[in-house]
């Protein structure tokens, strides 16, 4: 390839003119970054990145990360020269509903896009968990022997916005830490951010943060020169055993006439003006949303370039699983992330139920099971690895000197970790889990999202799940965070009654189609006999624990408050009433059954039906109806031991068995006499006349 360096300057100004003119058609966008950012990211794409546009899921090629999301007309022009399908109407079609152009890159949407990014950071934080699956994946399939995924990298582009993030810190940190060489960094210096110049708010030496958390530093003068650019990626492919961060000084909107260089072409369209004088800047006389021949004989040369030698790696690639299927047996169990058939049965059988056991005891012991059976499992907390049972115990610590470690130490870093999980879903090898206390899914709330809006098959361990934590106080006790997870699309969302309904859940979870949350406890629960056992379906969301003929009250449960409904059923049906007890361990799947299935187990007909959930009650009134009881905690919790606080706060048989008479007892009259014909709402005789038990008020029915 001819690298001449006139060449490459008018192939990043056709990225610019592209960019200016897509933003300034949908008048929405970011030009400011594409323009300033354009040099570095063709040189990377022309010479250094490898990609297949007729694969573009090819395993081995490089990931390429955009965390400034917002610079997406960066990547999208970029996909067009270098034929990955986006078409110039594409182009056109910036921002608008149904294109393949949307505001910011989108995982599965469109074709070379390696991520969905947006929330700044984001994108940085998931690449590390990107060569953290990378690395367990060659060391732990056996293709280290190959030696084919040796170059591969992951690259990022980011800008000042992703360095104040504070995920970005974490994630560095972690990635210094583990030495993971294979990430190229490209830090877009251009010191302005939306409200102006980054001075306002962000003055740190960032290159020397970096060098801190064990990164090489590349600093680059002036990134809106190929040449320099180059250099700087040359040095970088020459590992020294660290991840390599290239700081680029870069002026934001580069070529705009009166705009570069401010925050004011950062988040808006140049406006027509400008854009003509972008042009005239950049001696630009095509039609609007044209390439040159010469920079589009270039790109399509060098796209054939990737895809030949995409075809020779597949080649070798090929002929290395060939050479011993044993071996090609393992590889594909990881490339398919595949689950056995039997997979609940084995986990079950592996889960003791013969006595009492919290269920986050009963998830540790799932995933030992899990991890036998699933090699591409990995994953761990942060920092509470032996308090979430989430420690592989057949398996040593992911390390720089041991990635076919599976247990993976994130320290008390929780937006990272959960970031980086979903890097590690995306390489397309790993299962991965993460974990932390319940309370604190608060810290990972954006990379959860992010999650579900990829689809991503991440599973997260939540224990400590209510308010039972006891003397932390509440603080540490979640009341609202299960309505939050309920209120993503897209997450299923599990909370488990006893072990065998862990042992389910674990099982759904590692086959699932998108990011699956489980809720576990930290005290002991009754574990069902084997008679209620066979009723379990945790797949099916919900199902009847215990039931009585001719039922006309339904209490359900989660989590340990199937415990609970158990023990306040056995009151209840001491005044004769007849009970139907249902767990729902996910109100997500239940939702998902059909209408036919829903009835069986939730009848639309029953008037009485009673949630208890030791959490928020928001939201269960579309299964109570709207004059049902739900039972639940809409206040914060306290500090003190866990069976105080049950009494305290009403979650005992008897309380709810009480709470339950009251509520029901007080559908027909208020007023305290025992009238059955009485119809009165009022809570006191004097308000209706009630004389001797005998109701005289002007709503009495005879």
């Amino acid at each position: 390839m001819n690298y001449d360096p006139q060449l490459m300057k008018l192939s990043a100004d056709t990225i610019r003119v592209l960019s200016a003119e897509a933003i300034q058609q949908a008048k929405s966008g970011h030009p400011g970054m594409p323009l300033g950012c354009a040099d570095f990211a063709f040189t990377l794409w022309s010479k250094y990145l490898r990609f297949n546009p007729e694969n573009p899921k090819w395993i081995g090629r490089d990931r390429f990360v955009l965390s400034g999301g917002h610079a997406s007309m960066l990547l999208y022009s970029m996909l067009h020269l270098f034929g990955f399908g986006l078409t110039m109407e594409d182009i056109k079609s910036f921002r608008q509903w149904g294109s393949l152009t949307p505001g910011h890159p989108e995982f599965g949407h469109t074709d070379g896009v390696d991520i969905t990014t947006g929330p700044l950071g984001s994108g940085f934080s998931s690449a590390v968990g990107m060569a953290i699956a990378k690395r367990n994946f060659v060391a732990s399939s056996g293709v280290a022997e190959s030696k084919l995924f040796d170059a591969q990298k992951i690259y990022v582009i980011c800008g000042d916005g992703c360095m104040m993030e504070g995920c970005t810190q974490e994630s560095a940190s972690l990635a210094g830490h583990l030495k993971l060489d294979e990430l190229i960094v490209f830090y877009d210096c251009n010191r302005v951010s939306i409200e102006g110049d980054c001075d306002l708010a962000f003055t740190e030496d960032v290159g020397a943060r970096f060098a801190a958390q064990n990164w090489r530093v590349i600093k680059v003068d002036n990134a809106n020169d190929f040449c320099q650019c180059d250099a700087a990626l040359a040095e970088a492919q020459k590992s020294d055993g660290r991840p390599t961060i290239i700081i680029g000084c870069t002026t934001i909107g580069f070529g705009a006439p009166t705009k570069a260089g401010l925050a004011k072409c950062h988040g808006e369209p140049l406006g027509e003006e400008e854009l003509a004088g972008l042009r005239k800047n950049l001696n630009w006389e095509l039609p609007p949303f044209s390439v040159p021949q010469s920079v589009a004989d270039f790109c399509a040369a060098r796209a054939r370039e990737n895809v030949a030698a995409a075809a020779e790696w597949e080649k070798q690639f090929q002929d290395f699983l060939d050479a011993d299927p044993a071996r090609a047996h393992k590889v594909y169990q990881f490339l398919g992330r595949e689950v056995p058939a039997d997979l609940q049965q084995k986990i079950v059988a592996g889960v003791p139920c013969d006595k009492p056991i919290a269920t986050r005891a009963a998830s540790g012991a799932a995933l030992q099971v899990a991890a036998e059976l699933v090699p591409s499992l990995l994953g761990g907390s942060a920092d509470l690895g032996p308090s979430n049972k989430t420690v592989i115990k057949a398996s040593g610590d992911f390390s720089a000197d041991n990635p076919a470690g599976r247990n993976l130490h994130f320290g008390v870093r929780e937006l990272g970790m959960a970031l980086a999980a979903n890097g590690m879903a995306l390489y397309g090898t790993a299962i991965p889990y993460c974990a932390t206390f319940f309370v604190f899914a608060d810290y990972m709330k954006p990379a959860i999202r992010l999650a579900a809006l990829q689809q991503l098959h991440v599973i997260y361990v939540f224990t400590h799940d209510s308010f039972y934590v006891g003397e932390d106080g509440p603080t540490h006790e979640p009341i609202e965070q299960i309505t939050m997870l309920r209120s993503i699309p897209g997450l299923t969302v599990i909370r488990p009654g006893d072990a065998h309904e862990t042992a389910q859940a674990w099982a759904y979870a590692l086959k699932a189609d998108g990011p699956v949350a489980l809720l576990l406890t930290r005290q002991n629960l009754d574990v069902y006999d084997e008679e209620t056992a066979k009723n379990i379906d945790v797949e099916r969301g919900a199902f009847v624990v215990s039931d009585d003929e001719d039922f006309e009250l339904v209490l359900l449960a989660t989590g340990s408050e199937v415990n609970l409904a158990l023990g306040a059923a056995k009151i209840l049906r001491q005044d004769g009433n007849k009970i139907r007890i249902v767990s729902m361990p996910s109100q997500e799947l239940f939702l998902a059954q059909d209408f036919e299935y829903q009835d069986k187990v939730l009848p639309f007909d029953c008037e009485a039906i009673v949630s208890i959930e030791a959490g928020s009650t928001y939201g269960w009134h579309r299964f109570v109806g709207a004059g049902g009881l739900a039972i639940g905690l809409d206040h914060f919790g306290a500090s003190a031991p866990y069976k105080v606080l049950a009494e305290k706060f009403g979650f005992t048989p008897e309380a709810i068995a009480d709470e339950i008479i009251e509520f029901y007892s007080a559908d027909g009259c208020n007023c305290g006499c025992e009238d059955e014909h009485c119809d009165c709402e009022s809570d006191a005789h004097d308000h209706c006349g009630c004389e001797g038990g005998v109701c005289h008020c002007s709503d009495h029915k005879e």
